[in-house]
């Protein structure tokens, strides 16, 4: 009997690990799972474990001398010149032991959520260790080492046959998957985003619209600095439902940063939980509506791993479950109690934020702003239903 949705994960995701004051801390992998346990809503026969994927599904995107100047950094074998001509050994990717091994299990998890939808097994799959979509054919970038969701995309076109449709709801743009598939007409990529004024990588904005044969296809809204969640929403919102009917993909791999949280350090967004339940309800419902329900979902960046991820990250598993009930109760009780001692900072006892994000001045002016932004995104669709 196929499956409303699985969940990928294992323990031995969390080796991702840079080093103890690196931001990108695994360890929410495992807050977000026990938060699904705590609330009965994960059952032991939903849940799959990631396999590694090899080097030559890994070399679908990467080249094959970045791949083994990674195997060589993970054991000491590689000087740090070198390592700094493929972007590794920087603070942003520190070298760590085994990281080849631990980046391709993270891979082989977007592969396993991959082949679960795609032979019909289930109608949804969650991954919530991928979404490293910074990492470049032969460089990393931003915390990414190897880019999961480009190899997936590259991996379901060449096994699947099909039109993959990617969207990226990241504070951060997604330029390692736009960039992969920039000239491709059969990969769609949306980046809903901060302005790259202000953010890393710079990169996502309107103007990037694609090459040759794959001129719009590449959709980028860059929103402005400090952004709500009623902004942010109608953004995403508008943009996610022009862009699947002008493109109508086989299937959906929706990649999910939880870092345009108020609470996020390393970001200027404001949204509230608000947004990131409104966030996979709608992925849910295209992908039923246009895909036959086949959606694949990624994690991503998050930098609150007490307060915000856990629950972003949740929401997602209970709306492609039809679970949405738990978040109208409290937070349980016994995964308070686990991690309490553990936080860096007090931890939510509501899914609901309320009132979290003071007075932001500018925000009639930031509104109107991401509207016109939002329309020079749009414009080559819109232009291309009217012929």
């Amino acid at each position: 009997m196929k499956k409303d949705a699985v969940f990928i994960f294992s323990n031995e995701q969390l080796s991702y690990r840079f080093n103890e004051k690196h931001p990108f801390n695994h360890l929410r992998l495992q807050l977000t799972y026990d938060l699904l346990k705590s609330g009965n809503v994960l059952s032991d026969e939903l849940i799959l474990p990631p396999r590694i994927a090899t080097d030559e599904e890994i070399s679908l995107i990467h080249d094959q001398a970045y791949i083994e100047a990674v195997q060589l950094a993970g054991h000491g074998k590689l000087s740090e010149g070198i390592a700094a001509n493929y972007g590794l050994g920087t603070d942003d990717t520190p070298i760590f032991k085994q990281m080849h091994e631990a980046s391709a299990l993270l891979v082989g998890g977007t592969l396993t959520a991959v082949d679960e939808v795609m032979e019909g097994r289930a109608n949804h799959a969650l991954h919530l260790g991928g979404g490293l979509h910074h990492g470049f054919r032969g460089k990393a970038s931003g915390f990414c080492i190897y880019n999961d969701s480009s190899i997936a995309i590259e991996y379901m076109k060449r096994k699947y046959g099909v039109r993959v449709l990617y969207v990226d709801t990241d504070a951060h743009h997604g330029d390692g998957v736009q960039w992969a598939f920039y000239d491709d007409p059969d990969v769609c990529t949306l980046s809903i985003h901060e302005t790259g004024r202000y953010l890393f990588p710079g990169t996502g904005q309107v103007h990037e619209k694609g090459a040759g044969k794959g001129y719009g296809f590449s959709i980028n809204v860059p929103v402005d600095a400090f952004t709500e969640d009623d902004s942010f929403l109608e953004v995403y919102e508008t943009s996610f439902r022009e862009v699947i009917e002008f493109f109508k993909p086989d299937v959906i791999l929706t990649q999910n940063g939880a870092d345009a949280h108020h609470f996020d350090p390393l970001t200027h967004l404001c949204s509230t939980f608000k947004t990131f339940k409104r966030i996979p309800k709608l992925a849910h419902k295209l992908a039923h509506q246009y895909c036959n329900g086949r959606w694949i979902a990624v994690g991503g960046g998050g930098y609150d791993i007490w307060r915000v991820v856990p629950r972003a990250w949740s929401s997602i598993w209970l709306t492609m479950t039809n679970q949405t009930a738990l978040i109208d109760q409290p937070i349980p009780s016994d995964w308070l109690t686990k991690w309490k001692e553990h936080a860096e900072s007090e931890l939510p006892t509501l899914w609901d934020d309320g009132k979290i994000v003071p007075q932001i001045p500018r925000k009639p002016e930031i509104t109107e702003k991401n509207k016109k932004t939002l329309e020079k995104a749009l414009f080559h669709i819109r232009n291309e239903k009217k012929k």
